[in-house]
């Protein structure tokens, strides 16, 4: 059984391992950490059924709207996100990875999740779901502790209010 030690030391591994993984799609795609970033943020809101906008997207990368603006501003270039219209608000814009960005996602990681499906056959369905919590919490964790370091987007002044 591994202690709580070595379970540091593997959840470690494995961030590396896949920032390694994710710095090549990177390379290979001339884009930056933030604007890959960016793009799983946008993706995993279109699988969570929750149009994402550029503002969530500003809160979720922990950036200014300026900074936001030229992560879309990039990625809108490349063709990887579009910026529509939402078809229940049109004042408000969500933001979408595009077919290009899903077709060269798809290719490039495909492989990975072929692999962890290979390696994860081990595991039945009830390790999996203790697994699955287990990254949760894990998750849940590293965001309550990155909340704490973290300064607000907007701080507030220190200084008195003149009265």
């Amino acid at each position: 059984m591994a202690d709580h030690s070595a379970l540091v030391r593997l959840l470690r591994q494995l961030t590396v391992e896949t920032d390694l993984f994710v710095d090549i799609f990177g390379e290979k795609q001339r884009m930056h950490r933030t604007d890959l970033n960016a793009l799983a943020v946008i993706m995993d809101a279109r699988w969570g059924g929750e149009p994402m906008s550029p503002t969530r997207l500003a809160e979720a990368l922990h950036l200014s709207a300026s900074a936001t603006t030229s992560v879309l501003d990039r990625l809108e270039a490349s063709g990887h996100v579009e910026r529509v219209r939402s078809p229940h608000d049109r004042r408000k814009v969500e933001l979408r990875a595009s077919a290009k960005a899903l077709s060269l996602g798809r290719d490039f990681f495909v492989p990975l999740d072929e692999a962890f499906t290979r390696a994860w056959q081990q595991f039945d369905d009830a390790d999996r779901a203790v697994i699955a919590r287990f990254l949760t919490a894990s998750i849940d964790a590293t965001v309550a502790v990155r909340t704490g370091l973290t300064p607000s987007p907007h701080p507030k002044s220190s200084s008195p209010d003149p009265q």
